[in-house]
């Protein structure tokens, strides 16, 4: 549980210069030399092994990501705080006996049936929503993926029938975020790495208490053997995390500067390798959900839209519902147009301008769900999870215009007492 590292912004590697006093190379001719030809001359393979582990790749759409799914979690256990107990909790439908029943069989993880007391619940619940606003906020960004993967899991898979398409996208992508660098930017992590604190001690002690957790977890579920049930590899790969974040600290502490670069790259590649995982996912998604709605024969004449609009329970909007419901054609518009959306989207991230137009129609798309069929964390979730493939320049322009307006803010009532340093723009990092 990486405790230390804040996933500052990577550095980019200087570029090498000959050292004073060194000879200068051969003239050359001016020739620009070709790729992957003549003396020195970099291959092809070199600059793409360059290109995934110098750098953790998507940091601002890393960020989103973390920021979205972890808000869309917060808000989601907030909301249902007065009905928690009837949802995951002992007063549930699904009985701490049929919960361990399931659970044997599908050897699913999760912490509320370590034990049935409805004190162990209230620590789990809380653990999630402190766990799911730090996460948001980017405070010991490392530990608190993990920590929130356990919340989720804990939650979600003691009463699975209670979720739907939006907890199953928050259930995995609470997974691949653990082995995200996503506080790069727009963090509590990157703000302190910019600063320059000084030495870590909170790090250590949150180390120390997450080991001491593991201890306890590992006991409790030790019915048979060394581990119980299905859960020994989830607790190795915990353990296992747990020490290759001890390594990283030590390496930065004690260690050569190379032991630290070396744990860098290997981050660097975990990382990029997650979020080509998360592009994959949402293309899959997205094109599972759009050839099977092709072989449906209400998607086939249009209709598909109009039957979720006439049901009671999916309307919080009754009376708009109904005017939608009402045009025909409006109807065949919003039928086929999200089938077309949904089956050509993975098909357009070769071209950017096309994709982008694209994005924007599934933002609208799930807005307009959240809206007429009251599924806003559905809608959350999803749009969360397009947020993998936005623009990068785009991103960088809501920092800027957040950055403004939270600079604007601290100008002092009182003129001419504004600072140069509070007029002058600064990034949610700074």
């Amino acid at each position: 549980m990486s405790t230390y590292d804040h996933d500052g912004p990577a550095a980019r590697p200087a570029r090498s210069t000959p050292a004073e006093g060194a000879p200068a190379g051969p003239p050359t001719s001016g020739r620009t030399v070709p790729a992957g030809s003549g003396d020195g001359a970099e291959t092809r393979a070199a600059r793409a092994v360059r290109l995934v582990s110098a750098a953790a790749l998507g940091p601002y759409q890393s960020a989103v990501v973390r920021i979205g799914f972890s808000a869309t979690w917060l808000f989601f256990l907030l909301r249902e705080l007065p009905h928690r107990r009837e949802l995951y909790g002992p007063d549930g439908p699904w009985s701490f006996g049929l919960g361990n029943r399931l659970v044997s069989g599908n050897h699913a993880f999760t912490t509320l049936l370590w034990s049935d007391s409805t004190v162990w619940f209230e620590v789990v619940y809380a653990l999630a929503v402190v766990s799911s606003a730090l996460l948001m906020l980017g405070w010991r960004t490392r530990t608190m993926s993990v920590v929130f993967m356990i919340g989720v899991l804990s939650l979600q898979n003691r009463s699975v029938f209670m979720g739907d398409g939006g907890d199953n996208v928050i259930h995995l992508m609470a997974i691949y975020l653990v082995f995200t660098r996503c506080a790069q930017v727009w963090s509590l992590d990157a703000r302190r790495v910019a600063r320059g604190a000084a030495r870590d001690r909170v790090g250590p002690a949150l180390w120390a208490v997450c080991g001491l957790g593991l201890l306890v977890g590992t006991w409790r579920t030790s019915g048979s053997g060394v581990f119980g049930g299905g859960e020994w590899w989830l607790w190795v790969v915990f353990w296992g995390v747990w020490a290759v974040q001890g390594l990283w600290w030590a390496a930065g502490r004690f260690a050569a500067a190379d032991a630290r670069a070396l744990l860098d790259v290997l981050a660097n590649l975990v990382h990029n390798a997650a979020m080509v995982v998360i592009m994959a996912e949402v293309c899959l998604v997205y094109a599972t959900a759009g050839w099977y709605k092709i072989q449906g024969t209400r998607w086939q004449d249009g209709t598909a839209l109009f039957y979720p609009l006439k049901l009671d329970y999916f309307s919080p909007w009754p009376e708009l519902s109904s005017l939608l419901g009402t045009s025909g054609v409006i109807v065949m518009l919003l039928t086929y147009g999200t089938v077309m959306v949904q089956v050509a989207f993975p098909f357009t991230l070769f071209n950017r301008r096309v994709k982008n137009v694209l994005l924007v129609a599934m933002v609208l798309e799930h807005a307009g769900i959240a809206v007429l069929l009251g599924l806003p964390f559905f809608s959350l979730a999803m749009i969360a999870a397009d947020a993998v493939f936005l623009p990068t320049s785009f991103l960088r322009r809501v920092g800027a215009f957040a950055g403004r307006l939270r600079a604007g803010a601290r100008v002092p009532e009182q003129r001419g007492e504004a600072t140069e340093a509070a007029e002058r723009p600064r990034t949610l990092v700074g």
